[in-house]
C-alpha cells in the first residue's frame, strides 16, 4: 500500500509519465495513404509541367513562334529530357519532409536503405529471370515504333542525355515514389497483394504514354513494374529495388549509347527509361 507522502507526491505531478514515440519503419513509416499518394501526383505534375518552363523561354528567344508539330523540333525534345532534372530535384525535395515527418525520423532508414535477407545471387536469378521472359515476349510480340525511340532517335544528344536520367535519376527518385513512399502506404491500408497490384499498374501506366503502340514494350515495362514492386513486398526494403532499377536502366544506357555511337537506333529495341 502507498503511504500518505507518497500518495500526496503522486497527485500534484503535473503531467503524466511521458510515451516513448512509435518508430517508423519501412513498412510501417510516419505518412498516411492520403500524403502518399499527394507525393505521386505531385511527382507527376512535376514531370509534366517542367518542360514548359524551358520550352517556353526557348520560343520566345528563337523568335521561331511555335511550330506546328513541337515534339519533332530536336531542341524541343532536349530541353524538356534537361527540364526532367530540375523535376526531379523537386520531387527528392517533397519527398525529404514526408519521409522525415519534419527531420523527427532519418531519412534513408525510414526507407529502408539496406539489403536486409536480399543476398548478391538474387540479383543475379532475377536480371537473368527478367531478361528470358521478356526475350519471349519479344518473340511474341515483335517491337514497334514507340515515342520513346523516336525522342532516341532525335538526337545523338537526347540519346546520350537520357541514358544519364536513365542511370543516376530514374533508379533513385522512381523508387523513392513508387516503391519508397506509395507502397508501403498503401500496403499498410489494404494488404501486400493489394499493394503490390496498385503500385504495379500506376507505375507502369505512368509510362504506358512512351511505349504506345508497341505491345511488347507494354508487357515489358509492366513485366519491369511487378519485378521492382515484388521485390519490394519480399525485401521490405528500398534499397534492391534501388540497385535492381540501376542495373537494369544501366544495362540499357550502354546499348543506347553504343547503337547511338555506331550509326543510331534504327530498329525498335525495348528500353525503360523514366
Amino acid at each position: 500500500m502507498q503511504n500518505a507522502e507518497e500518495a500526496e507526491e503522486q497527485h500534484y505531478l503535473p503531467y503524466p509519465p511521458p510515451v516513448a514515440a512509435r518508430a517508423a519503419t519501412p513498412n510501417d513509416p510516419p505518412w498516411s495513404l492520403p500524403v502518399a499518394a499527394g507525393v505521386w501526383i505531385l511527382s507527376i505534375l512535376a514531370i509534366l509541367f517542367a518542360p514548359v518552363l524551358f520550352v517556353i523561354p526557348y520560343y520566345v528567344l528563337s523568335g521561331k513562334g511555335v511550330p506546328a508539330e513541337p515534339e519533332k523540333d530536336p531542341t524541343v525534345i532536349l530541353l524538356s529530357l534537361i527540364a526532367t532534372v530540375p523535376a526531379h530535384l523537386f520531387t527528392l525535395l517533397v519527398c525529404y519532409p514526408v519521409v522525415t515527418k519534419g527531420r523527427k525520423f532519418p531519412f534513408f532508414q525510414t526507407l529502408g536503405w539496406r539489403l536486409g535477407n536480399f543476398r548478391w545471387w538474387y540479383f543475379l536469378a532475377i536480371i537473368i529471370g527478367f531478361f528470358a521472359l521478356l526475350a519471349g515476349i519479344s518473340a511474341i510480340f515483335p517491337d514497334t515504333d514507340n515515342e520513346l525511340l523516336r525522342i532516341l532517335r532525335s538526337s545523338p544528344m537526347a540519346a546520350y542525355f537520357m541514358a544519364v536520367l536513365a542511370t543516376l535519376f530514374a533508379p533513385f527518385i522512381e523508387e523513392l515514389v513508387y516503391r519508397g513512399v506509395l507502397y508501403p502506404a498503401v500496403e499498410r491500408s489494404a494488404g501486400k497483394i493489394v499493394a503490390v497490384l496498385i503500385v504495379t499498374l500506376l507505375f507502369a501506366g505512368i509510362h504506358f504514354p512512351q511505349y504506345w503502340g508497341s505491345p511488347g514494350s507494354l508487357l515489358g515495362i509492366t513485366l519491369l513494374s511487378f519485378v521492382l514492386t515484388a521485390t519490394r513486398a519480399v525485401s521490405g526494403n528500398l534499397l534492391p529495388c534501388v540497385i535492381l532499377h540501376f542495373i537494369f536502366n544501366g544495362l540499357q544506357s550502354v546499348s543506347i549509347v553504343y547503337a547511338t555511337m555506331n550509326g543510331g537506333l534504327e530498329a525498335p529495341a525495348n528500353a525503360f527509361f523514366r
